[in-house]
């Protein structure tokens, strides 16, 4: 299997400006990867672990316009790999793209994660058919957040205040201060935030990975309880790879079950972190056609 390394000899061998022999390098794995699966192939990739203070390399509405353009003049029989690594985003924006991508595949759309796909980039992932992980991969959990603010976290929060001030009058003031940093209707937004994102991915796996499973929606909503589950999670950064993933009832595949497979995606994968650790680029979205958007930061 090519590793980081031998991708980076490949590269090595153009003698032609960095950018575009990484094009070359890459594109050609990705060909590669349709050839054996015969099943098209959109790319979404994110910097934000090379370029952490690039703002807009999360999921977003512009990015639509990178998946029109993948889509275009697709053979749309043939169904979607859509390869993910993400830190997630707006849900929104996530919903929109996802609508758009079963409007033109169906419920004919696998996910793989080479490496992981977070809080929106899971919710783009249940709504697939299957998700396919490697053994380092993983998903997160998909609790939302409100400028940054963990929203289960709100309301426990001002949950715990009520009771802590009905038992002693006397921390009233302390907690005054707490909450008198939330702006009006702050909680009514993280109540919507949480109820919006749990029913869109609870929807999702009925109509999708669920789809003609019995007791569909019962399951759909465990997973999404242990999914949103702050207090179990702890974190919103934490990383749930493909055992827990199981065991939640999510219909997951290991790559490692298929060697070839796995020596193309991880190649895929392999080029596309070059590109990002070594060029201005934080976002990419690209077909196996070579149909590309690339953002990029800009240079001091």
């Amino acid at each position: 299997m090519p590793n980081w390394n031998d991708v980076l000899r490949e590269l090595q061998q153009f003698e032609i400006n960095n950018a575009r022999r990484l094009d070359i390098v890459r594109r050609g794995h990705l060909e590669n990867l349709f050839r054996y699966t015969n099943r098209n192939v959109i790319v979404y990739y994110s910097g934000y672990m090379s370029k952490p203070a690039v703002p807009q390399s999360d999921i977003n509405d512009e990015d639509k316009n990178g998946f029109m353009m993948a889509v275009h003049r697709m053979n749309r029989s043939l169904g979607l790999d859509l390869i993910l690594h993400t830190p997630g985003g707006s849900i929104a924006a996530t919903q929109s793209i996802v609508h758009y991508l079963h409007w033109m595949f169906k419920d004919n759309i696998r996910a793989i994660i080479p490496q992981q796909a977070m809080s929106a980039g899971t919710m783009m992932a249940c709504s697939c058919k299957e998700i396919l992980l490697a053994k380092h991969s993983n998903l997160g959990p998909i609790d939302p957040h409100l400028r940054g603010i963990p929203a289960y976290g709100i309301i426990q929060e001002f949950k715990r205040a009520c009771r802590e001030v009905k038992k002693d009058r006397s921390i009233t003031p302390i907690w005054q201060a707490i909450i008198q940093q939330y702006r009006p209707s702050f909680l009514s937004q993280c109540e919507q935030a949480i109820k919006w994102s749990n029913s869109f991915v609870e929807n999702e796996l009925v109509d999708n990975m669920l789809q003609g499973v019995p007791d569909a929606r019962t399951k759909a909503k465990k997973i999404v309880k242990a999914l949103s589950n702050y207090r179990d999670n702890k974190a919103h950064e934490r990383h749930l790879h493909f055992e827990e993933c199981k065991k939640l009832g999510l219909k997951v595949g290991l790559i490692e079950d298929d060697p070839n497979l796995q020596d193309l995606i991880l190649t895929v994968h392999h080029c596309f972190m070059h590109v990002l650790m070594n060029t201005p680029a934080y976002k990419m979205i690209e077909n196996h056609m070579g149909i590309t958007l690339v953002k990029n930061a800009a240079q001091q």
